[in-house]
């Protein structure tokens, strides 16, 4: 529905914030919108459909497949990742009690390889370091411990961070006893792979924001290494606006094609907000290989890296196989023999394709202002629109689905000042925008804001 550019706009804002709900704000006269987003008519015209989602023909600007992206899927090889697990389970052990200074056994033979391993692939691009931390389980203690981080600047020098991570490190079912044989292919070899391969993949191009691979240690006894680092990386004010941890990703033959995604509080936190994120773009790429997305933090009485993020407020998600099995959990018979490298190469293609996009695409945007517009249901965003963008995606997810709604697209003319006219007065709406770009690359979801009509 066109609005009559005479109507006075007037402002309502209701925003949840940390401090509680806004109240109603003085009603001044608004600017005249540029541009509509009007709901799709489903019966005036047939809608574009990939996944779920409608095109609203308001905007030719859509997220569809980039070819470059396609490209480079088909670069992720199932030989490198093969080559990845065989030579970290060909160390013997990875067990924060091994020794350090072994160079060809042990977690200090380990982790000097996947240092150089990162090197090797980085195309010259990626920054490698170390990352030091003491480790004392139970009154034990190891030896110093080390983080790898592999450092994939972005152009805009001033982008959040995403990280993604994977644990590097076994245990035995005698914890302290570091020479026990402990091959630890899937768990978790199979996530120090997908590292390794995405990283050789995206370092063959440059991207508009930065990426951090991160490989740690410690996890086994309880996520050391990754609580080192995220304290480290609050401390530095290094914004992590999403961090994917992949562990346990192997697969074995038989098990469903599918990838389980854990968050916890989908519906209402910013680990949701990043698990929709990767949902929907997992299925415009890679729609054969679906998500399984999981209201959770993690499987019941189990623990993984991405708790460190989650517990310091960034964005986090964990992703692991279908389905796993647990006899192979700390045992010698975790091999490499036993994985489906065509699961693995399907799990590394589906990080590549959600971080090709976010990399590719302009930085998360922030939150649009919302100002409530004479008429039921009425409002007028607003927000700054980055000069990279070719479109934008308009979210209006109701609160009480997990879902993405079916998007309102806007182009780059019309962005910035839009009306939307139709919206229920019955539901409340977590609000966001996406940057779109002319490939058709979709960026990352500003935070969502809660907007109650009344």
């Amino acid at each position: 529905m066109i609005l009559n550019k005479h109507l006075l706009l007037l402002l309502t804002v209701w925003l949840l914030t940390g401090c509680g709900l806004f109240k109603e704000p003085p009603r001044p006269v608004l600017p005249t919108p540029v541009a509509t987003a009007a709901a799709f008519d489903f019966e005036a015209a047939a809608p574009r459909v990939t996944g779920e989602v409608i095109y609203n023909p308001v905007s030719s600007v859509v997220p569809t497949l980039d070819p470059s992206i396609t490209a480079l899927l088909e670069q992720v090889s199932q030989q490198q990742l093969t080559g990845y697990v065989q030579t970290l389970e060909g160390f013997g052990t990875r067990s924060v009690f091994s020794n350090v200074d072994d160079p060809i056994s042990g977690i200090g033979a380990a982790r000097q390889w996947i240092f150089d391993e990162f090197v090797r692939v980085g195309n010259g691009r990626l920054t490698v370091s170390f990352d030091e931390f003491p480790l004392v389980y139970n009154n034990v203690e190891a030896s110093l411990q080390k983080n790898i981080t592999a450092i994939l600047p972005g152009r805009n020098p001033n982008a959040d961070v995403i990280v993604i991570l994977a644990h590097y490190d076994s245990r035995s079912h005698d914890i302290y006893d570091g020479d026990i044989y402990q091959p630890a292919a899937d768990d978790n070899a199979s996530g120090v792979a997908l590292l390794l391969e995405s990283a050789r993949v995206l370092s063959s191009q440059e991207w508009n924001q930065t990426i951090i691979f991160l490989a740690t240690a410690g996890e086994e006894e309880g996520s050391f290494g990754a609580h080192h680092y995220v304290q480290t990386a609050f401390l530095g004010g290094l914004n992590i606006i999403a961090a994917l941890n992949y562990d346990t990703v192997g697969g074995r033959i038989g098990i469903p094609q599918s990838v389980r995604l854990y968050t916890p509080d989908l519906k209402t936190s910013r680990h949701g907000e990043l698990a929709r994120y990767y949902d929907f773009v997992g299925e415009m790429y890679q729609p054969t290989f679906p998500v399984t997305v999981i209201d959770a933090a993690d499987r019941d009485g189990r623990f993984g890296d991405q708790r460190e993020f989650i517990a310091a407020g960034m964005p986090a998600v964990r992703l692991t196989e279908s389905i796993e099995d647990p006899t192979l959990l700390n045992a010698v018979k975790d091999s490499w023999a036993l994985i489906d490298y065509g699961y693995l190469q399907q799990v590394t293609r589906l990080n590549v394709a959600v971080l090709a996009n976010a990399l590719g695409a302009p930085s998360r945007p922030s939150p649009p202002s919302i100002a409530a517009m004479e008429g039921l249901g009425s409002y007028l965003l607003t927000w700054d629109v980055d000069p990279l963008a070719d479109g934008y995606v308009l979210l209006f997810r109701p609160l009480s689905s997990p879902d993405y709604a079916p998007f309102r697209f806007v182009n780059r003319r019309e962005a910035g000042n839009v009306a939307v006219t139709d919206l229920s007065m019955d539901t409340a709406y977590a609000v966001s925008i996406a940057p779109v770009m002319e490939n058709g690359r979709i960026g990352l979801f500003s935070p969502e804001i809660i907007m109650e009509n009344q």
